[in-house]
This record gives structure tokens, C-alpha cells and sequence, in this order.
């Protein structure tokens, strides 16, 4: 045979245009939204993961009740009101295993207010002596600490007016720089030293339409790092039995309630799409049989011709296989461009932290797209072109 089974199934497609757009459209769209929640997923767990790096702590210490609050708060970025007493640091810095601990205030900027350039954003407030959230940055990126008057933001934080400046409570502070996107509410928030912080609160008095109060000898949280080798549980029970008033949180078991209801969504959103998968591969191999039984004269001439029953189960399947393997293609783009077109909107409707994925994530969900929809395209087809291949020349031009 002259004419290769690559191009006998180019010709085929064509010539069964309807029946090929039916199979075309259907593996489109299942790969359209695999890729799209798969991208979702993907970033969604990508922005945990920097947002807990970000914190560069073994353990959070918050006070009792308000766990929830605090992942709310850098989950999504929503300001949060929470104190317990400073001096909870002294206590934790004397337990065994403790390594170094840094305290953290969370206050708001308000409700557009004309003292306030941002409006109810999430502000933190850290101790430059002992912080391991800020500081490894700052000494990368600008190689000294914040001066008084200072303060760096989220990646979504930028200078209202362009000039570099942000009015927080009347007080005018200069935005020297943006932390790498986290897809978390970190990236819409302020960060400053306790200096800054006091300074903001004491003008605010006279400046501001509501004045930024700050209680004396309170603080919000704590960042606890622990020596190597030590067990998080013995220091978290430690906490427990020393102060009772407060919780420790384990960094990895932060956002803890947010995961188990992302798993149980995804859970049930790939339930969905092994179903969809499944009835995919059912309807294209129902086309796919209607199409393969019209040309069962067309493939005995082919066999009369000295055509291989291998020739034509090639043939066959490569016809299936292109038109999956371009529909993949094309529904992959699809929904890696919708996502990445909406994924503000999306993440802010769902309150869904998220995170792009690398090219390489990117790539890897790709292919496995394609992937499986060449296998759903050879499960489909493979017993039907196994059938009519198996027909006897003579038997199949009689029909």
C-alpha cells in the first residue's frame, strides 16, 4: 500500500466531518475542565505551601478560639482583631526545644477613610530584633532593616497615588518594596516594625478620622522556631499545659480546616470528571463504531487491495487518536487560558488562595491531558476497529 494509515485516517476524518466534530467536542471539553481544576488544585496547594514558608515557623501560637480568625486572616488576607498577653514569650523562649520565638500584632487600616490611602487591609506588625518572616527578605532585597516611617507589602500591594508613598491612620510611609507572590491574603498585606507601628498609633490621635489603638503589653501571635530534631507535639503539649489561654498550631496543620474541605471538593470534582471521563469514552466509541460500520466496504476494498489487517486497525485507531489527541490539545489551552483570564475573579468569589503553577506543572498537566485522552480515544476504539479489521474482504463487500 501506497498511501500511509496516518493519511487514510486524515481522509476519513474528513470525510465523516460531523461524526468526527460529535468526538472532537466531547474530548474538549472533558480535557477543558480536567486541566482547569487540575490547575486550580495545583495552585490552590502551591499558595499553602509558600504561605507557610513565608512564615518560616514550626508552630503559631494564637490565642484559644481564635484558630479559625488567624488562618482567615492569612489565608485570605481578612484583618483580624486578636490579642493575648506579651508575656507569653517569656514563657515559650524558656521551654525546652524552643529555638527562637518572634511575635506578630495584627491591626486593619479603616473603612475608606480619607486618613486611610488602602482600605481594611490586613497590617502586620513584627519585632525587627526577632522576626523570621520579614527580615530574611529584607536583608536579600534591600540589605538592611526597615527604617521608621518604612513599610513592605504583599505582592498585591502597591502606592495608591504612584509616588511610592501609602497613608495609613494620617501617617505617610514609603512602600520600599513587594514580597514574591504567595497567592495567599499575605500578598494583600502591610508589613512594619513595632516602631513604625507606635509611631502610626500616637499620630493617629490628631490625624486620623478614628485613632489606630495598639494595647499595651498585648500581642497577637507567636512564630515559634524549634532546635533540630526536637518533636513538635512535646513543645505543642508543653503549650497547652502552660498556658491555657492559648493554642498552638503546627504550621503544617495550619489552614487545616480549609484543606479538608478543598480535598472533600476535589474529591467530589473528580468523581464528576472520571464519570464524564468514562461516558466520554462511551460516546466516542459509539461515533466511532457508527462511522467505522459505514466504511466496512470501504475497508474490504482496502483488504482485497492487499491492504494488512494491521494496516487497518493502524488506520482505525489513528483516526480516533488524532481527533482526541487535537481536541486535548485544543480543550488543554482552553482551560489553562480561562483560568489564568479569570483567576482573580475566581479566587476571590470561592475564597480560594491560589497560586499560578511553574511552566513545568504546567507542562506536566498537559501531557498527562493528552495522555489520557489518547487512551480513552484506543479504549474506545480499539474493539470496534479489532471487529471490522477482522472482517473477510468478500463478507464485507457484499454489505
Amino acid at each position: 500500500m501506497t498511501m500511509s494509515f496516518i493519511n487514510l485516517a486524515l481522509k476519513n476524518i474528513k470525510g465523516n466531518l460531523v461524526r468526527s466534530m460529535m468526538a472532537f467536542i466531547c474530548v474538549l471539553g472533558i480535557s477543558a475542565f480536567f486541566i482547569s481544576t487540575m490547575v486550580v488544585s495545583s495552585g490552590t496547594r502551591a499558595s499553602m505551601q509558600k504561605g507557610l514558608q513565608r512564615l518560616g515557623a514550626d508552630l503559631l501560637v494564637v490565642p484559644y478560639g481564635a484558630q479559625t480568625d488567624i488562618e482567615t486572616a492569612l489565608l485570605m488576607g481578612k484583618p483580624s482583631h486578636i490579642w493575648m498577653p506579651q508575656d507569653y514569650l517569656d514563657k515559650i523562649s524558656a521551654m525546652q526545644g524552643v529555638a527562637s520565638v518572634s511575635p506578630q500584632i495584627y491591626l486593619q487600616s479603616l473603612y475608606q477613610a480619607s486618613c486611610c490611602s488602602v482600605s481594611e487591609t490586613f497590617l502586620v506588625v513584627y519585632d525587627p530584633k526577632t522576626d523570621f518572616t520579614v527580615t530574611p527578605w529584607l536583608q536579600q532585597n534591600l540589605g538592611r532593616e526597615l527604617a521608621p516611617g518604612e513599610v513592605v507589602g504583599g505582592a498585591d500591594i502597591f502606592s495608591p497615588g504612584n509616588n511610592g508613598t501609602i497613608e495609613l491612620y494620617g501617617t505617610t510611609l514609603n512602600l520600599v518594596g513587594n514580597l514574591e507572590p504567595t497567592g495567599t491574603g499575605m500578598d494583600q498585606t502591610i508589613f512594619f516594625a513595632n516602631d513604625t507601628a507606635q509611631e502610626i498609633a500616637a499620630s493617629s490621635v490628631t490625624k486620623a478620622v478614628s485613632p489606630l489603638v495598639i494595647p499595651q503589653g498585648k500581642i497577637s501571635s507567636i512564630l515559634i522556631k524549634l532546635k533540630p530534631g526536637v518533636d513538635v507535639r512535646t513543645v505543642m503539649a508543653q503549650v497547652y499545659l502552660d498556658l491555657p489561654d492559648a493554642v498552638p498550631v503546627s504550621t503544617p496543620q495550619l489552614f487545616g480546616t480549609f484543606r479538608d474541605q478543598m480535598l472533600g471538593l476535589l474529591g467530589g470534582v473528580m468523581v464528576f470528571i472520571a464519570l464524564a471521563w468514562v461516558l466520554s469514552a462511551i460516546l466516542v466509541g459509539l461515533v466511532f463504531s457508527m462511522s467505522a460500520n459505514e466504511r466496512r466496504r470501504q475497508m474490504a476494498v482496502l483488504r482485497a487491495l492487499g491492504a494488512t489487517r494491521w494496516y487497518v486497525l493502524k488506520s482505525l485507531i489513528a483516526e480516533c487518536s488524532l481527533v482526541a489527541a487535537v481536541a486535548a490539545m485544543v480543550g488543554s489551552v482552553i482551560g489553562f487560558l480561562g483560568i489564568f483570564i479569570f483567576q482573580s475573579y475566581f479566587s476571590g468569589t470561592l475564597k480560594l488562595p491560589f497560586l499560578f503553577p511553574s511552566a513545568v506543572s504546567l507542562l506536566a498537566l498537559y501531557l498527562l491531558s493528552l495522555a489520557l485522552s489518547l487512551v480513552t480515544a484506543a479504549v474506545a476504539t480499539v474493539y470496534p476497529a479489532i471487529k471490522i479489521s477482522q472482517t473477510e474482504p468478500a463478507m464485507g463487500m457484499r454489505e
